[in-house]
Order: C-alpha cells, then sequence, then structure tokens
C-alpha cells in the first residue's frame, strides 16, 4: 500500500526527505496532504509540527531546514488545511505569495532595462512566481501559486472580493498565456530559444492546466488536445501526476483512467500525489 510507504519514510523529525535523507519542505507538505485525507492524522501532526519549526519570519517557508531563504515551497505550505496548520501561518504563507513576484517584473528592472533602450518583451507583461525571490518567474512556481491563492478564495468567502488577490490571480493567468508553447503546452517558461520555438513539457503542461482549470479560464482546447497526447505516451512518474491534475482541474481526465502499470512512483512526492489524485481529491 503507498501509504505505508509514506508512513515508512516519516524521518524522526516528523518531516520527509525526497527518498531518504534530511527533510524537506516539498515532500514533507505533500506527505501531510496525503495522509489528512487518508485520515493519518498522528503522523500528519508530526509533519505540521516540523513545517511550523522551519518557518521563516517573512511568512515563508525555506526549501529546508537552515536554509535563510523563503521559497516556491511556500504554496505547498499554504494548500494545507488551515484548521490544522494555523491561522496566523496559513495567512503569512498567503501574504508572502502576494508579495512575491519575478525579478523581471520588478520596477528597478524595467526602468534599468528602459534606460539601456530595451523594453520587455511580450511574454514578461504580466507578473509571475520566481522559484526564490529576486530571480526570474517560471510557469511552475507559477502554477503552485496561483493553486494556492485559488484555493484560498474557494476556502475563504471573504477572499473572494479581496482586489490584491484576484489582481494577482489574473497577472498569474496572463503570465501562463504569455509562456504558452506553439501547440499548447507549456516548458518551463520559454517560447523561444536561441530564436527558434521552444517545445512544451508534459509535467509543465500539467501545472499550467492544474492552475488554469482552478481558475475557470477557457480557450485551453489546444493546451487540452497535447495534454491528452502527453497522458497517452508518457512515462515518467511526476509528470503522469500532473499530467492527471491538470486534466481533472479542467474535467478533461478520461473516465477510469488507471496509471500505466510500468511507472514507478518512487519518491515521497510522486507517491503522495499519486495517493491524491487516485482517491480523487487533487491538491484543492
Amino acid at each position: 500500500m503507498s501509504l505505508d510507504r509514506i508512513l515508512a519514510r516519516q524521518n524522526r523529525d516528523g518531516g520527509w526527505p525526497y527518498r531518504s535523507g534530511a527533510s524537506w519542505t516539498e515532500p514533507t507538505a505533500y506527505a501531510v496532504l496525503a495522509l489528512l485525507t487518508a485520515g493519518e492524522r498522528d503522523a500528519a501532526q508530526r509533519g505540521i509540527a516540523w513545517l511550523r519549526s522551519v518557518r521563516r519570519a517573512d511568512g515563508g517557508w525555506p526549501p529546508c531546514g537552515g536554509i535563510d531563504e523563503s521559497c516556491w515551497a511556500t504554496a505547498l505550505v499554504a494548500l494545507l488545511p488551515v484548521e490544522d496548520l494555523g491561522t496566523e501561518l496559513h495567512v503569512g504563507a498567503v501574504e508572502w505569495l502576494l508579495g512575491v513576484t519575478g525579478e523581471e517584473s520588478t520596477w528597478l528592472y524595467r526602468v534599468r532595462q528602459f534606460l539601456m533602450g530595451s523594453p520587455p518583451p511580450p511574454d514578461q507583461a504580466s507578473p509571475g512566481w520566481p522559484w526564490v525571490p529576486r530571480t526570474a518567474a517560471w510557469v511552475g512556481p507559477t502554477s503552485l501559486a496561483m493553486l494556492a491563492l485559488e484555493t484560498e478564495r474557494k476556502r475563504n468567502p471573504a477572499r473572494r472580493s479581496d482586489g490584491r488577490l484576484n489582481a494577482r490571480l489574473a497577472e498569474g493567468r496572463g503570465f501562463l498565456r504569455n509562456r504558452t508553447c506553439r501547440g499548447g503546452g507549456w516548458n518551463h517558461g520559454s517560447t523561444q530559444a536561441l530564436g527558434y520555438p521552444s517545445s512544451a513539457y508534459p509535467e509543465t503542461t500539467g501545472q499550467a492546466l492544474a492552475a488554469l482549470g482552478g481558475t475557470g479560464s477557457t480557450g485551453l482546447e489546444a493546451s487540452l488536445t497535447l495534454a491528452q497526447r502527453f497522458l497517452a505516451e508518457c512515462r515518467s512518474a511526476d509528470a503522469l501526476n500532473w499530467l492527471r491534475l491538470g486534466l481533472q482541474a479542467c474535467g478533461e481526465l478520461p473516465p477510469g483512467y488507471a496509471a500505466p502499470a510500468e511507472i514507478q512512483f518512487r519518491t515521497v512526492p510522486e507517491i503522495a500525489l499519486n495517493n491524491l489524485i487516485e482517491g480523487g481529491r487533487g491538491l484543492s
């Protein structure tokens, strides 16, 4: 049973590694989500205690303990149930996400580019989210931040009229639209490489669809067609998870779809996400 595999990998400090070794925020957040959904509250609460212990003063989370920098994994923590994480920590995570943007969207960067005679390219018109602050925005962290903020809107009625949150979600949608590759999918964020159109990747296509589908976006027909093709050809556990999440969010996952028997879910994030998908829950 895959849930047993998650429980067996929990470290003594309460967190989880990717496969073995030290605890990291990403696998711990995914493991806690899967365990809470399955009713394994004792192990999940130990994981939450570890997450609380590494939270930074700015309201965000580092990739692991001992690193003095909050990062994209804050979005995963923000997806945890408020009643389990705690209201103060949850609000801090959401506020951190609202305050972070890709470096190419900051006023200082744009003024510098203007003075150098280099206007921003069209794909930088809308701000996204970076992996870590003061770096460029990418599809992966943008998609996860949008999932966290849209989940906040759904859970908290007061947030549905929050202008700052809604504006940031609109910017995220614009970022993903601008970074769409030819054919409808997404890679890590570049539509052109050395002057040539870049190709889409299955995992980032799934992530972007999960974010856009969650916000009720339309006009995704080409992207969904490509995702279905990727799903039929996929042999990567990570990509398969995200393609299923993306198609599920858009209501386009084939009924009764089962992961191919040859796909091996090895890391804690892979195992936990597969559990959430097969349980019909997803991330939101």
